[in-house]
């Protein structure tokens, strides 16, 4: 089974080139972006409709609901039954997203945790009430892992909890004695090149274009259902349109807005895409579609 992974930032054109090499090569796509794999949020995603997915089969998306949360764990749960499919099938596999973080997570692995039993689970969740207490006293404990966490996250506190519980040491020491196995290996990345002041011009024209297809519709649906408060409604076109809905921007204000913070957004994924990954292979998008 052959296995790439294509990356670059926002609005490069990542999703099209995918599609265009899975017809090529007979592939699965695995999409790792942050944002897909909820369902619902559709435009504010840029998540490729079926008529753009050209019948090629897709993972990834529309996995879980808004509220629900998105960790590496599921990713790589996911990552491991596309693999067995491709497997089945006799299919290669594409893995494209703006979400190289989570890439850099299938390269690197991560470490097995101890063996959390259901009466040690029901502890930890009851702890979990008072969530400020179980921080400080996980900050007690570890307090050079929890440096990295906030007060708020209930998920990684949650976590670092029941590692301590299951196993009496900290989350730290657990994992300096559980290093990460790798879950990917052998995968060739090519990364889309894109000029900075062309990207700028994508990303407003795709900007308008989320606008023409229902954007504020989209997001007042989402709020209605799902209130305000799970962490995908923290998202680069949530957030700025719910500002235009409370009245606090114009409606062209929301559009610079959503513009410019996904523009710096592209310009940290170009970063981290440069710096973070080795051996890739590094060219324009037109270039990519006569070299894949």
């Amino acid at each position: 089974m052959k296995k790439l992974a294509i990356i670059g930032p926002t609005a490069s054109g990542k999703t099209a080139l995918a599609i265009k090499t899975a017809k090529k090569i007979d592939a699965y796509i695995l999409s790792i972006d942050s944002l897909s794999i909820y369902k619902e949020i559709d435009i504010v995603s840029a998540k490729p409709s079926k008529e753009e997915m050209g019948g090629v089969k897709h993972f990834g998306i529309d996995v879980l609901r808004p509220d629900e949360h998105f960790s590496v764990d599921i990713l790589i749960s996911i990552y491991k039954q596309v693999k067995k499919r491709c497997e089945e099938d006799n299919k290669n596999l594409i893995i494209v997203g703006g979400t190289s973080f989570y890439l850099k997570s299938l390269l690197s692995g991560l470490s097995t945790l101890p063996n959390i039993t259901p009466k040690i689970r029901k502890k930890v969740t009851s702890d979990l009430k008072d969530l400020k207490n179980s921080y400080e006293k996980l900050v007690k404990l570890d307090p050079l892992y929890m440096s990295n966490i906030s007060p708020f996250d209930s998920y990684r506190i949650e976590k670092a909890l029941l590692i301590y519980e299951a196993s009496g040491i900290c989350a730290s020491q657990w994992f300096k004695q559980n290093p990460p196995k790798k879950i990917i290996e052998d995968l060739d990345i090519y990364n889309i090149k894109v000029d900075r002041e062309v990207l700028r011009d994508r990303i407003s024209k795709r900007t308008r274009e989320m606008l023409h297809l229902g954007l504020i519709d989209e997001v007042c649906f989402l709020e209605r259902k799902y209130t305000r408060v799970p962490n995908s409604m923290g998202a680069i076109g949530i957030v700025e349109v719910l500002e235009y809905v409370d009245g606090k921007v114009s409606k062209e204000e929301m559009l610079q807005n959503i513009s410019t913070h996904t523009a710096q957004l592209a310009k940290r994924q170009d970063t981290f895409n440069r710096t973070q990954f080795k051996n890739t292979i590094s060219a324009s998008l037109d270039e990519l579609y006569t070299t894949l």
